[in-house]
């Protein structure tokens, strides 16, 4: 059984034991977190949401507080001698799903 999820302005698709990285929550390592927004349960059939499916959650534990791999913003303009250099390390939630 799987079920589509939306939190932070991203939709994943998730079942039970998915490690998920999703945008950061605001939750302990160990805590529990719920999902309300289901816009799909499927597993032989299909059940959609408009748009989300009322009543069904998806919860999870989660399991880890972390910053991603560092991006490399580079700017530059030829000729002019303007080349700015810049790094950015997004802040994510790892999120073990437990049940659907």
């Amino acid at each position: 059984m799987y079920a589509i999820i939306e939190t932070g302005g991203k939709q994943y698709k998730v079942q039970v034991g998915d490690l998920v990285k999703v945008e950061k929550l605001e939750c302990n390592v160990g805590d529990k977190v719920t999902f309300d927004k289901v816009l799909a349960v499927g597993d032989n059939e299909v059940t959609l949401g408009n748009p989300t499916i009322a009543g069904k959650t998806v919860t999870g534990t989660c399991t880890k507080q972390e910053r991603g791999k560092k991006v490399i913003v580079y700017k530059y303009k030829r000729k002019s001698g303007y080349h700015k250099k810049n790094g950015h390390r997004q802040y994510f939630t790892e999120v073990k799903i437990d049940s659907i």
